[in-house]
């Protein structure tokens, strides 16, 4: 692929399950100690506390706990080198915008490595986001690479 190349969109299904989603759901409300968002209405979301609610670590805060990200954004090349802080910013915008709709999907760290820096995500949905919003306002070369036999995604832009 060549710079500005960028696979058709196509919607990712998870064929296995992923053990961070399909541990069993928390019965009645919980919340989560670590981020405080609340299970209600069958899903982790914002929003307050009801006071029957018992302490249960969310999917995103046991993968933080574990180290275990469900998605790898790798970003480099000449382009971003040039506009490391600018480009970051987009990411952790797009990240934050996110997260305040999908409790679950966040960035768990953004690491500097010789040649390219890495973010990871608790979900593979923020990776695909990241990546097209980077291919979006800067265009370069996305790639999307999903494992099949564990519920990962890894993209690389590059320019």
């Amino acid at each position: 692929r060549g710079p500005g190349t960028h696979r058709p969109k196509q919607v990712l299904q998870e064929r296995n399950h992923d053990p961070y989603k399909s541990e069993r759901q928390p019965e009645g409300h919980a919340a989560c100690p670590e981020c405080k968002a609340v299970f209600a209405k069958g899903r982790w979301q914002w929003g307050a506390r009801d006071a029957s609610a018992k302490d249960e670590l969310c999917p995103a805060c046991r993968r933080i706990r574990d180290h275990m990200p469900a998605g790898f954004v790798r970003i480099d090349g000449p382009f971003f080198d040039e506009h490391r802080d600018e480009m970051l910013a987009l990411v952790r915008n797009h990240a934050l915008q996110v997260k305040s709709e999908h409790a679950l999907e966040r960035i768990m760290a953004i690491e500097e490595h010789p040649g390219h820096t890495m973010v990871t995500t608790t979900d593979i949905h923020l990776a695909r986001g990241i990546g097209e919003a980077l291919h979006h306002a800067y265009q370069g070369s996305l790639d999307f690479d999903y494992l099949e036999a564990e519920p990962l995604l890894r993209v690389h832009w590059t320019r």
